[in-house]
């Protein structure tokens, strides 16, 4: 039976939403570093397929041991669809306009996250009364809007074709957001985004064969396959695990809040790798960006999700309903 959590801070969700944002920093910082070597299609696609290798093992675990739930592959298919869409338009949107400014525009998914979960779910409407809610997204968005438009390449044209995509993006996004929350809300983690893995690899490896070019693949060093598989494993597989985890627990809007603070944070790494040193006025709006994210987290104890309390495991499967749930099909 599904019962409510408690009010109050769930240590175990705010370790996820830190364990998505140092994944996703990571991500876009290899992704540049790999611009010299592939494109962006070839990019993806090989990137989700070392992800979803990185979680086969898993899955076939949970096949050969009775836990993989029945109907996951038909319920993955519609967020799958949105992913690859999302993640194409993506990688799209960076030859049509500056990415600093392509990078605040795709954050309005800040706005359609909350709005689409508030219409889905119940529960996350308790938000609309949440005090430190309302201030961690006004501090965040402030905080976003100056760190990106303080920087030195900053600039707001960008082609029609640019606008689209990012505006698909965003929508695309934050509907495979709720989409997850959705479907896979008492689901293991590991095991959703593994089934995922597998529609969204197909998706964007046809797209690379359509528009990329797979044959730079032939000429990649070692040194950079390695690189390619490490970025696989943090930013796709262990990055979107990690979200689906805070998902679980504190509901859609919380998590895409936190995601804000991803631009300061590659600022600080760029700075280090890139030499791109961040201004007086970044420092500035990046310590408001962080206490925006703080509220945010702060606005979980007026927050009540409705999922299975007890006895819960790793990053969301339930001991008590699997073994329920493995006599049911016996």
């Amino acid at each position: 039976m599904e019962i409510k959590q408690a009010r109050g801070l769930n240590p175990a969700a705010t370790l996820y939403c830190l364990g998505f944002l140092i994944c996703w920093t990571a991500g876009p910082v290899y992704i540049k570093l790999f611009s010299e070597y592939l494109d962006a299609w070839t990019q993806n696609a090989i990137r989700y397929a070392a992800a979803c290798l990185f979680w086969m093992p898993f899955l076939i675990w949970t096949r050969y041991t009775n836990t993989l739930e029945k109907g996951i592959f038909r319920r993955a298919l519609v967020p799958s669809i949105m992913n690859v869409i999302s993640q194409s338009c993506w990688a799209g949107c960076m030859y049509y306009a500056n990415p600093a400014f392509i990078s605040l525009l795709s954050k309005t998914i800040v706005f359609w996250v909350p709005l689409l979960s508030m219409i889905e779910f119940r529960d996350e409407r308790a938000l609309l009364k949440s005090r430190a809610f309302w201030i961690g997204m006004a501090l965040s968005m402030a905080g976003l809007a100056g760190v990106v438009m303080f920087q030195e390449n900053f600039s707001i044209r960008a082609t029609l074709p640019g606008l689209i995509l990012v505006t698909v993006f965003a929508i695309t996004w934050s509907a495979y957001t709720v989409m997850v929350r959705r479907t896979f809300g008492n689901t293991d983690a590991r095991m959703s985004f593994s089934v995922i893995t597998i529609y969204t690899t197909l998706g964007l490896g046809a797209l690379s064969f359509l528009f990329g070019r797979p044959e730079q693949l032939l000429d990649l060093q070692t040194r950079v396959w390695v690189h390619v598989v490490i970025s696989a494993i943090s930013a796709v597989a262990l990055g979107h695990v990690f979200y689906y985890a805070a998902m679980r627990r504190i509901g859609a809007t919380i998590p895409a809040l936190v995601t804000l603070l991803t631009p300061f944070c590659i600022l600080l790494v760029s700075g280090v790798l890139f030499q791109e040193h961040l201004t007086s006025h970044q420092w500035i709006f990046g310590l408001v960006l962080i206490a925006g994210t703080g509220f945010s987290l702060w606005a979980q104890k007026d927050f009540e999700v409705e999922s299975p309390a007890p006895a819960e495991s790793h990053l969301g499967i339930d001991p008590a309903n699997a073994a329920k749930r493995q006599m049911q099909e016996s």
